[in-house]
């Protein structure tokens, strides 16, 4: 029978520096919840608000894959690797910090808010040469249907990372239903909701709502509302 445990947008850990608004799904930062430490190999989900000109200053990470997905405005990313990049709704950013790197991320515009989703997965191989990647994906090609953001394979639709996680996005019109099939045995799904409302095997969410299903198959995804688009992440499930 699957395991499943449900996120309630309202229960997630929250900060409010002034320039930057943060809910975190899993515990982060000064949000310490033992309950929710991670969903298998998936250790963060931020949903974060950054005010014009302002972002993160240059701070390290390693050995962690490090996901970021403009939802609206835009967003720089400098490092250490000689990369200075923007990236924006319809792009989707991918960082494998390995032995370590060192970057800002800060909103690109002076002006305009910047919302973005900041993901990081445990990686399945540690210590590799750092990287950054970035990939352009047709917002059009996810209407009424789960478009492949990420996988773990180097030459698959989108981007890819260190690990066996596939990232998948949708945007439904109300009533609009489809099938997701996972993708490995042992992995589980983590659904997030980004905006509107669906039924997942008949559980109901909401916007910015999580729920994660461990040992299924497949899952039936229905919008409940035009213009519903969801977040679902593949990922493996460990102890």
């Amino acid at each position: 029978m699957a395991k499943t445990i449900l996120h309630k947008a309202a229960t997630r850990g929250h900060v409010n520096h002034g320039w930057l608004e943060s809910h975190h799904t899993f515990s982060f930062a000064n949000y310490y919840n033992p309950d929710r430490m991670r969903f298998g190999a998936l250790r963060v989900l931020n949903d974060d608000t950054v005010a014009g000109g302002r972002g993160f200053d240059t701070h390290p990470h390693d050995n962690m894959e490090i996901i970021s997905i403009p939802l609206e405005g835009a967003l720089e990313h400098k490092d250490n690797l000689g990369n200075t990049v923007v990236t924006q709704a319809g792009e989707i950013q991918v960082m494998s910090t390995g032995t370590g790197v060192f970057h800002s991320e800060y909103n690109a515009n002076a002006d305009a808010t910047a919302r973005f989703l900041q993901i990081w997965l445990f990686p399945n191989k540690l210590n590799v040469t750092p990287r950054y990647d970035q990939a352009t994906i047709n917002i059009a090609d996810r209407k009424n249907t789960l478009q492949q953001l990420i996988s773990p394979d180097p030459n698959g639709e989108g981007t890819w990372l260190y690990q066996d996680a596939w990232f998948h996005m949708g945007r439904f019109d109300k009533n609009a239903s489809t099938e997701y099939t996972v993708k490995q045995s042992g992995n589980g799904v983590y659904f997030f909701v980004i905006s509107g409302s669906f039924s997942v095997n008949g559980q109901e969410l909401g916007p910015r709502d999580g729920y994660g299903i461990e040992d299924l198959q497949q899952a039936n995804i229905t919008a409940l509302e035009d213009n519903a688009e969801i977040l679902v992440i593949d990922i493996p499930i460990f102890s």
